[in-house]
């Protein structure tokens, strides 16, 4: 049987004792991986793997030895509890033995956890679990996850429920990071607030969250479009001496101004706007993108976008003026431009 995306956090947390297998499958071999390892922990706990309790194999060991998949089901160890075994990287091939051993599967017998890649509509592995009436089927697909997951996750790692500033912050985080850097996201969070009793804050989030290279440039465009001249000239020599291209520079300026100019031109409101961005933003850059396009009017960053474009064609000229005076002086002229918007 199929098992929906609405039902699926159901069982994988309360696993059915009279289900005989379930097959995950989706091209995002991380996302799998997740799925089936809290399966497994859940339906044997954190001791069952050294109790024995998990039989793990590749798939490809069915073409050996075809009863591999029932004879791990049916065998009895020597602790009790709930068994598991994992049948990895199965394909179309392994339908015929893992179609025997979901007919002979008795009620008491460990569950089949098969996992597999992107499978099609016309898979015969697909079809099997689609069709047997004691068995699920879960697609996962490369969708973020939402919130519920999200607060799943967090009382796995140890917090209590976050805020809803805090939930809003991690669910945008979600959207922008791989699965497997989002849990260890979380676990970082988990660390960080060992011992402290406050609620999540955003930015305790920021803190936390993984930081790129872009980090010295969006000090930089901050400064620029809060109107702080002053900053520009410390910050571009930080920018060179970390390597950063004024050409690079230009593009993070023009995205940046792009994104001012996507909440100012908005009838909604920038606070209204900001929620529809994607990739999304939050924690405090959310606070100073929204106060920075409440000081900048629309025909102002029409202006400082002219002013990017210009700026980011001569740098790509065969003009010999020096890059960096140039990305410097434009910085300036947009920082002032906002200086004076107060």
């Amino acid at each position: 049987m199929k098992l929906s995306p609405r039902d699926a956090p159901g069982f994988l947390a309360r696993p059915d004792p009279r289900v005989s297998g379930v097959l995950i499958y989706g091209s995002d071999a991380m996302r799998v991986a997740e799925k089936r390892q809290g399966l497994i922990k859940t339906l044997i706990g954190p001791e069952g793997e050294a109790e024995m309790r998990l039989a793990r194999f590749p798939a490809s060991d069915l073409r050996k030895d075809p009863a591999a998949a029932l004879d791990a089901a049916k065998a009895q160890g020597f602790f009790p509890g709930p068994r598991a075994v994992l049948i990895e990287d199965a394909t179309d091939t392994a339908t015929e033995a893992l179609k025997a051993a979901l007919n002979d599967w008795a009620e008491g017998d460990a569950l089949m956890v098969v996992t597999a890649g992107q499978l099609n509509a016309s898979s015969k592995l697909r079809k099997l679990f689609e069709s047997d009436k004691r068995a699920f089927c879960l697609a996962v697909y490369d969708n973020p996850p939402d919130r519920a997951e999200i607060e799943a996750m967090l009382t796995d790692a140890g917090l209590s429920t976050a805020p809803p500033e805090a939930l809003r912050d991690l669910v945008a985080l979600a959207q922008v990071l791989e699965p497997g850097d989002f849990r260890q996201t979380l676990t970082k969070i988990a660390l960080y607030k060992h011992g402290d009793p406050g609620p999540l804050t955003s930015a305790e989030i920021a803190e936390v969250a993984p930081r790129g290279t872009e980090a010295a440039i969006d000090d930089m465009l901050n400064a620029v479009a809060e109107g702080r001249p002053a900053a520009i000239a410390p910050l571009m020599a930080r920018l060179a001496a970390q390597g950063v291209a004024p050409v690079t520079l230009c593009i993070g300026a023009m995205r940046h101004f792009r994104l001012l100019h996507a909440l100012v031109s908005d009838p909604r409101g920038p606070a209204q706007a900001i929620g529809t961005l994607r990739p999304p933003v939050f924690g405090p850059r959310r606070d100073k993108l929204l106060r920075q396009a409440q000081r900048w009017r629309c025909d102002r960053v029409e202006l400082a976008l002219s002013e990017i474009t210009e700026t980011d064609l001569t740098l790509r000229s065969t003009s010999r003026a020096p890059l960096a005076a140039l990305t410097e002086r434009a910085m300036l002229r947009l920082a002032t431009m906002a200086a004076r918007q107060r």
